[in-house]
């Protein structure tokens, strides 16, 4: 019984880390969408824009409901735009 338990709290301690880790990064998704959101791509250099677009094609493969944590983490809203509306 002991060997499963300390099974058991090893598998506790892995998801914890990993629990923590996936917040860390949505935290960094929806910083990444807010700035993505906010910026004016033909005031940006070439080298820029053609890195914010690799962000934002990323951004664009996530599930809703992952992109949703994300900007929640980092409590950021993105408005739709009168152009894309």
């Amino acid at each position: 019984m002991p060997h499963r338990e300390q099974e058991a709290a090893l598998l506790r301690r892995e998801i914890e880390m990993l629990m923590a880790e996936r917040q860390a990064l949505l935290r960094v998704v929806g910083a990444a969408t807010a700035l993505i959101a906010s910026l004016d791509s033909k005031r940006l250099p070439v080298s820029a824009v053609e890195a914010a677009d690799v962000v934002a094609t990323s951004i664009n493969r996530l599930g809703e409901e992952t992109l949703q944590d994300a900007l929640a983490a980092v409590h950021a809203e993105i408005e739709d735009s009168p152009a894309s509306a």
